[in-house]
């Protein structure tokens, strides 16, 4: 898939894959980590950088994200999304810049319409005191030959939440009391100077440890690797890799529909508005952002990921439980221990590739066929799937579903104007359906493929599931024996 780091992604997952083949030998200690970086950086010519020193750095930082460690300069942060700051030198630190088409005219619009004194002559045309600009934009509106243009960073651009800031020197900085871990920036940074924290080597020492190491596969999943690489060609490759075995959380959205739709129908009937509680990101962004509606509107009901986590510590005792899928904001929800039972870990679509070439391994086509979840659950991963399910779940019951109004809210803009009416009492739905991602979770910023290929593979394959019902499904699962709600009672 073509994205913004395209070049740099196979130089960050190589990195990856060296780290993991380390710890399978048992050598990831000091001395051989040294040894890796100039492996991959010999020398004596930069390749990216200035110089071979700056690359180093960089491949140095880099290893400590794929061994789940902050950056050695800001060693006690706990978000999952991080700069690399030898990374992060090249882009301008002027919002607003005068180009060549400024023909230096006699009537100076701009410098009439700038009130901070910006604004002044050169030699051949006009030029901007970044120390004095206020970034108003009045001078770009004034100018008769649009000769300025407004250079926003692409990872300012993407946060959807204004978490991006700069400082004196330009280094891109992250103000993790704003961030909600969407990690929508890594991706759109032309120069991968942002990355998260990765779990691989974690995930490879308890596998060595002999426990019973389990992976959840994100309902995004299918389609991924292409319509040949079903969930069941997914189960054998991730049981060549080590793994002792693997769900699909798809069954975890029809689990987390079917308790979504109780609280629905409950708060309908009340008059009271709520959000689902499935997309982390959204869910950052409302306890950061919108603290009163995550009291009062969101679900109480677990995501898929951490209903799948807790059916499996019930019912395998000490077993170890790995998500998989194209999410970086599900390492936050993973880390956040005030929600009992969720996966230890998570890894994203390109982290298990990588942790697949380590060992040699990769994803075969077969004949057998694997489903646990209802197509309402595999379709989670879609814009509007929830909401979908859940409505699915309470006709299954025999409730009058005609008279709700839904908003299925995709993208961080469209999240936020969602909350936004809801927090000053204006939004005419009754329901919010949040997802970060634009698309759902299918468009996740660590999806494998374009998201027109994985459609159309997505839809090959959920073409041959069969047509089960939600609460039938479940009738299957000891729904019993763990519990469905945030703080685990």
């Amino acid at each position: 898939m073509v994205t913004n780091d395209v070049s740099m992604n196979r130089f960050k997952h190589n990195i990856m894959e060296q780290v993991c083949r380390l710890e399978w030998e048992g050598k990831n200690d000091p001395e051989h980590i040294e040894e890796l970086i100039l492996k991959i950086i010999p020398g004596p010519k930069p390749s990216y950088r200035c110089c071979i020193y700056k690359e180093r750095e960089i491949v140095r930082q880099r290893i400590r994200l794929a061994m789940a460690k902050s950056p050695s300069y800001n060693p006690d942060s706990t978000n999952i999304v991080q700069v690399i700051d030898p990374a992060c030198d090249e882009c301008p630190i002027a919002a607003y810049s005068v180009t060549d088409n400024c023909r230096f005219c006699m009537g100076k619009a701009c410098l009439n319409s700038c009130k901070f004194g910006a604004i002044t002559p050169g030699d051949t045309h006009m030029h901007i005191d970044p120390a004095k600009c206020k970034e108003c934009g009045m001078c770009a509106n004034a100018c008769p030959y649009s000769a300025i243009v407004h250079l926003e960073r692409p990872c300012k651009k993407a946060c959807p939440v204004g978490a991006i800031t700069y400082d004196e020197y330009g280094y891109c900085k992250i103000d993790e009391e704003k961030c909600i871990q969407c990690g929508h920036c890594i991706h759109s940074c032309p120069f991968a100077a942002i990355g998260s924290k990765t779990f691989l080597v974690d995930i490879i020492k308890e596998i060595k440890a002999g426990k019973e190491v389990i992976a959840m596969c994100a309902p995004a999943t299918e389609g991924q690797f292409g319509e040949d690489i079903s969930m069941a060609s997914i189960k054998v490759g991730l049981q060549k890799l080590g793994f002792a075995d693997m769900v699909e959380v798809g069954l975890g959205g029809d689990m987390t529909a079917a308790y979504e739709a109780e609280e629905w129908s409950e708060a309908y009937n009340s008059g009271r508005k709520m959000t689902t509680s499935c997309c982390p990101a959204f869910i950052n962004m409302l306890k950061k952002h919108f603290p009163e509606q995550y009291r009062d509107n969101m679900s109480t009901t677990v995501s898929p990921m951490c209903a799948i986590s807790r059916y499996l510590k019930a019912t395998r005792p000490g077993c170890v439980t790995v998500f998989i899928g194209p999410c970086i904001a599900k390492k936050s929800e993973a880390q956040d221990k005030s929600v009992p039972g969720n996966a230890d870990y998570v890894v994203t679509y390109g982290e298990l590739r990588a942790l697949m070439r380590s060992k040699d391994i990769s994803f075969e086509p077969i004949t057998d066929e694997y489903q646990e979840s209802s197509i309402w659950g595999k379709r989670f991963a879609t814009s509007g799937g929830v909401a979908n399910a859940v409505i699915e779940c309470m006709q299954e019951r025999g409730e009058d579903t005609s008279g709700i109004k839904l908003l299925r809210a995709a993208g961080g803009a469209e999240c936020k104007k969602a909350l936004t009416l809801l927090k000053v009492g204006k939004l005419p739905e009754d329901f919010i359906e949040g997802m970060v991602c634009p698309g759902g979770c299918v468009g996740g910023p660590s999806k494998h493929k374009d998201i027109s290929e994985i459609n159309k593979a997505r839809e090959t394959l959920l073409a041959k599931a069969d047509e089960r019902k939600v609460l039938d499904n479940l009738k299957n699962y000891p729904m019993d024996k763990f519990s469905m709600h945030r703080d685990g009672h």
